[in-house]
C-alpha cells in the first residue's frame, strides 16, 4: 500500500517538471505564415468515417517566454490555445487550423468533425505548445 502511494506521488512530481513548452504567436504573424499554404484531407483510422481537414504547415514560426523567435515542427501533436477577449481559451489541434477569411477554425479531434471556430476580432492571445 505505502509503496503505490509513493509511487503515485513520484509519478504526479515528475509529469509536473516534464510540462510542454508553450510558445506564442500574433494573429498577424499566423496568417502571413498561412498566406500560401493549401487545406488537405487528414487520413483517420480505419473505423472512422469523417474526413478531417486542415494545413500543410510543416513548421511554424513563434516566440519563447524570453521573446526569442523559434521555429517549431508541425505534427499531429501540436496543439494551440487561443484566448478570446472573454478570457474564455480554446485547444484543438495545430494541423487542422485553417484561416477563412476573418476566423480560424480547427478541430479538437482528428479522428471525426469536432469544429471550432473564432473570428479575429476575439482573439487575445495565440500560443502554441509542442
Amino acid at each position: 500500500m505505502r509503496f503505490s502511494f509513493l509511487f503515485a506521488m513520484a509519478f504526479v512530481f515528475i509529469t509536473g517538471l516534464s510540462g510542454c513548452a508553450t510558445y506564442s504567436v500574433t494573429t498577424q504573424s499566423l496568417a502571413g505564415q498561412f498566406a500560401n499554404v493549401g487545406i488537405e484531407k487528414k487520413e483517420a483510422p480505419f473505423f472512422f468515417y469523417k474526413a478531417v481537414y486542415g494545413n500543410q504547415l510543416t513548421e511554424i514560426r513563434c516566440l519563447d517566454k524570453k521573446g526569442n523567435e523559434k521555429t517549431l515542427p508541425v505534427t499531429n501533436h501540436t496543439g494551440i490555445r487561443i484566448t478570446k477577449a472573454d478570457n474564455s481559451k480554446v485547444t484543438f489541434y495545430f494541423d487542422t487550423l485553417i484561416l477563412q477569411d476573418s476566423s480560424i477554425t480547427g478541430s479538437k479531434s482528428h479522428f471525426f468533425k469536432a469544429p471550432v471556430k473564432i473570428y479575429f476580432n476575439e482573439i487575445t492571445k495565440i500560443e502554441l505548445q509542442k
